[in-house]
Protein backbone atom coordinates (compact mmCIF):
# COMPACT_ATOMS: atom_id res chain seq x y z
CA UNK A 1 0.00 0.00 0.00
CA UNK A 2 1.43 3.49 -0.96
CA UNK A 3 0.23 6.78 1.01
CA UNK A 4 0.80 10.36 0.39
CA UNK A 5 0.55 12.85 3.59
CA UNK A 6 -2.40 15.78 2.89
CA UNK A 7 -1.17 19.06 4.67
CA UNK A 8 -4.01 21.61 5.29
CA UNK A 9 -3.22 24.80 6.69
CA UNK A 10 -6.47 26.48 7.28
CA UNK A 11 -8.26 28.90 9.73
CA UNK A 12 -9.30 27.73 12.53
CA UNK A 13 -12.62 28.34 12.05
CA UNK A 14 -13.13 26.07 8.82
CA UNK A 15 -11.21 23.26 10.72
CA UNK A 16 -14.05 21.11 11.14
CA UNK A 17 -15.73 21.95 8.15
CA UNK A 18 -12.34 20.18 6.25
CA UNK A 19 -12.45 17.50 8.49
CA UNK A 20 -15.90 16.35 7.68
CA UNK A 21 -15.37 16.89 4.21
CA UNK A 22 -12.09 14.81 4.39
CA UNK A 23 -14.00 11.97 6.12
CA UNK A 24 -16.83 12.13 4.06
CA UNK A 25 -14.22 10.67 1.12
CA UNK A 26 -12.12 8.47 2.51
CA UNK A 27 -9.88 9.80 5.11
CA UNK A 28 -9.30 7.80 8.14
CA UNK A 29 -8.70 10.01 10.46
CA UNK A 30 -6.46 13.23 11.06
CA UNK A 31 -3.67 15.06 13.31
CA UNK A 32 -4.38 18.78 13.91
CA UNK A 33 -1.89 21.14 15.21
CA UNK A 34 -3.58 23.86 16.59
CA UNK A 35 -2.67 27.83 16.95
CA UNK A 36 -0.04 27.77 13.70
CA UNK A 37 0.89 31.41 12.30
CA UNK A 38 1.70 31.95 8.99
CA UNK A 39 2.13 35.38 6.74
CA UNK A 40 1.02 35.54 3.01
CA UNK A 41 1.77 37.61 0.36
CA UNK A 42 -0.12 40.73 2.41
CA UNK A 43 0.78 41.58 5.56
CA UNK A 44 -2.21 41.28 8.30
CA UNK A 45 -3.58 44.77 9.62
CA UNK A 46 -2.46 45.95 12.93
CA UNK A 47 -4.68 47.75 15.17
CA UNK A 48 -2.43 49.81 17.65
CA UNK A 49 0.44 47.48 17.24
CA UNK A 50 -1.03 44.45 17.16
CA UNK A 51 -1.42 42.60 14.45
CA UNK A 52 -4.93 41.38 13.87
CA UNK A 53 -5.10 37.56 12.77
CA UNK A 54 -6.87 34.67 13.33
CA UNK A 55 -5.45 31.81 14.10
CA UNK A 56 -4.89 28.80 11.60
CA UNK A 57 -4.84 25.25 12.27
CA UNK A 58 -2.29 22.58 10.31
CA UNK A 59 -4.47 18.93 9.75
CA UNK A 60 -2.42 16.06 8.64
CA UNK A 61 -4.33 13.40 7.02
CA UNK A 62 -2.13 9.94 5.85
CA UNK A 63 -4.14 8.84 2.53
CA UNK A 64 -4.13 6.21 0.54
CA UNK A 65 -2.25 7.41 -2.68
CA UNK A 66 -5.42 6.68 -4.74
CA UNK A 67 -7.93 8.63 -2.86
CA UNK A 68 -5.49 11.41 -2.28
CA UNK A 69 -6.90 13.97 -5.13
CA UNK A 70 -10.62 13.22 -4.34
CA UNK A 71 -9.94 14.16 -0.95
CA UNK A 72 -7.72 17.14 -1.79
CA UNK A 73 -10.36 18.79 -3.97
CA UNK A 74 -13.04 18.03 -1.27
CA UNK A 75 -10.64 19.55 1.31
CA UNK A 76 -10.50 22.43 -1.08
CA UNK A 77 -14.04 23.36 -1.47
CA UNK A 78 -15.15 22.66 1.94
CA UNK A 79 -12.52 25.59 2.99
CA UNK A 80 -13.48 27.83 0.27
CA UNK A 81 -9.32 27.93 -0.81
CA UNK A 82 -10.15 29.26 -4.01
CA UNK A 83 -12.57 31.50 -3.35
CA UNK A 84 -11.73 33.25 -0.09
CA UNK A 85 -8.27 34.27 -0.64
CA UNK A 86 -6.17 33.76 2.67
CA UNK A 87 -8.18 31.10 3.75
CA UNK A 88 -6.36 28.34 4.01
CA UNK A 89 -3.79 25.96 1.35
CA UNK A 90 -3.59 21.83 0.91
CA UNK A 91 -0.72 20.26 -0.24
CA UNK A 92 0.24 16.49 -0.63
CA UNK A 93 3.73 14.59 -0.10
CA UNK A 94 4.62 11.26 -1.20
CA UNK A 95 5.51 9.23 1.81
CA UNK A 96 7.62 6.35 1.13
CA UNK A 97 7.06 4.26 4.63
CA UNK A 98 4.41 4.25 7.01
CA UNK A 99 3.79 1.99 10.58
CA UNK A 100 1.20 2.00 12.98
CA UNK A 101 -1.64 2.19 10.16
CA UNK A 102 -2.26 -1.84 9.93
CA UNK A 103 -4.96 -1.49 11.88
CA UNK A 104 -6.33 1.01 9.07
CA UNK A 105 -5.25 -1.64 6.12
CA UNK A 106 -8.29 -3.81 6.11
CA UNK A 107 -10.99 -0.63 5.74
CA UNK A 108 -8.72 1.50 3.32
CA UNK A 109 -8.05 -1.49 0.96
CA UNK A 110 -11.88 -1.83 1.08
CA UNK A 111 -12.79 1.66 0.21
CA UNK A 112 -10.19 1.63 -2.65
CA UNK A 113 -11.71 -1.19 -3.91
CA UNK A 114 -15.07 0.71 -4.24
CA UNK A 115 -13.46 3.44 -5.70
CA UNK A 116 -11.62 1.19 -8.54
Amino acid sequence: MHFKLIIVFVDDNKTDKVLDAAREIGATGATIINNARGEGINKKKTFMGLTLESQRDVLLFLVEEHLCRKILEEISRAGLFDEEPGSGIALQIDVEDAIGVLHQAKEITHNIEEEL
